[in-house]
């Protein structure tokens, strides 16, 4: 082939993928927070690019991101489309919406409302003996020796900041393995515990370092038995081998759950911290990120000593959601029952879900949640969080996924960096604030 003809066969692909290009669909909510009351509509206007070309458009409307109220076919009138939905009850909708182009891409956009948040209640009662089961775990916990074995490392790019990788006995033989970091002035310092998302990965090192620069006595500590330092291919090997799938572990018996020494895990972390030499006796804070949520909601539940917990996109709320018709948080428990008895599994789930444990918390909190979620859909996490008694302030996130796109997870963040902890830090927190 010629130079000619090589430039003419790319002006041709040019030319047809700018014909075939994906259409660029939009959705736009006539109240941009999502916020609704019971008796109003929502009303989305779906607009398509001008030049859009369509194979397919279709849509599904889930109450509780599950219950599909109504799907099909999404006709078009001078490229828009509407569509609406009126909250008869608390709850939230879920709009998915799938497209094929003209070249055979598939395509999704979400868009979602939630009406009156806080009077959604509960999926399932609190097991009668909830606090007595807990109570008993960590008074087992407690009767094994801690054996904290600390390992000194030198930061010569942190010469203000004291680093060390920690472990300490857990149950069953295993250990609890993270990272510590802490200015070098021998103050009194507020603690803080952060917990981990979920997966099987190495920490790192700045996730410690840089909030021990800011004046935190950091502990970060990893959520399974395994080194915190080594290679990715060694996590890769784990992830696909005895960690696979991991939540499943033991999940019919609430004694054996793989969750049990997690969960224990958060509680003598933060029973560290109140006897380091370091802490101002004051402060203890934890904070995480889905399943790190999880433990940092856990955690504010178990020991009365936490001061403030902050949570985004927390997982493990409402895992008996699907037996009224909405979708459970990560890690599924209700649908995750292949080739075990169910009956045990969803009765497990009530000891491990995370609404279970608002009640004891005697803190404040902090909570951003993704309206547009499925991983930890919204209407169980406020489920959950509505039973607390003390001071919340909770951010709908009206734009965000589980993952956060296109800064839809930033008024959190926002939010946790510049007003909660450093109000907590300097001991100037107000609920006010």
């Amino acid at each position: 082939m010629t130079f000619a003809q090589r430039m003419a066969t790319m002006i041709a692909l040019i030319l047809q993928f700018q014909f075939t290009a994906i259409a660029q669909v939009s959705i736009s909510l006539d109240r941009p927070d999502g916020i609704f009351s019971v008796g109003e509509t929502v009303h989305w206007t779906i607009t398509l690019d001008k030049d859009a070309k369509l194979d397919s458009l279709t849509y599904s409307l889930k109450l509780g991101g599950l219950t599909v109220v109504s799907e099909g076919a999404l006709p078009t009138k001078g490229n828009k489309a509407r569509l609406q939905h009126q909250f008869t009850a608390p709850g939230a909708i879920l709009l998915e919406l799938d497209w094929v182009t003209a070249n055979g891409s598939h395509n999704e956009q979400l868009s979602g409302a939630i009406a009156d948040p806080d009077k959604i209640a509960l999926s399932s009662e609190r097991p009668a003996d909830f606090d007595a089961f807990w109570d008993k775990q960590i008074e087992l916990l407690k009767a094994i020796p801690k054996n904290t074995q600390i390992q000194h490392r030198h930061l010569p790019e942190n010469p203000n900041i004291e680093y060390a990788h920690i472990q300490m006995k857990n149950i069953n033989k295993s250990w609890i393995r993270g990272q510590m970091a802490k200015p070098k002035d021998n103050k009194k310092l507020p603690a803080l515990l952060i917990v981990q998302w979920a997966g099987v990965y190495p920490l790192q090192p700045e996730w410690a370092i840089d909030k021990a620069k800011e004046g935190w006595l950091v502990l970060n500590i990893n959520p399974h038995d395994l080194p915190i330092d080594r290679e990715q291919h060694f996590y890769t090997e784990k992830k696909e081998g005895f960690l696979k799938d991991y939540p499943s572990i033991d999940n019919e018996s609430r004694e054996q759950s793989y969750f049990l020494r997690m969960y224990l895990s958060c509680f003598r972390a933060a029973e560290y911290l109140t006897e380091h030499p370091d802490w101002d006796g004051e402060t203890l804070v934890v904070m995480g990120t889905s399943q790190g949520g999880l433990q940092a909601v856990v955690t504010a539940g178990l020991h009365p000593k936490i001061t403030a917990s902050m949570a985004l996109v927390p997982a493990g709320f409402d895992t008996m959601g699907p037996t009224i018709g909405r979708k459970g948080g990560w890690p599924h428990w209700y649908t995750n029952t292949e080739g075990k008895d169910k009956e045990k599994v969803w009765a497990t789930s009530r000891y491990y879900d995370v609404a279970n444990f608002v009640p004891n918390i005697k803190c404040p909190m902090l909570m951003g949640i993704g309206l547009l979620d499925q991983t930890c859909p919204p209407e169980g996490i406020y489920a959950g969080i509505n039973q607390l008694k003390e001071y919340r302030e909770v951010l709908l996130l009206p734009r965000s996924e589980h993952q956060s796109k296109e800064g839809s997870q930033d008024a959190y963040t926002q939010k946790l960096e510049t007003v909660w902890l450093p109000a907590l830090r300097e001991g100037t927190f107000s609920v006010k604030d």
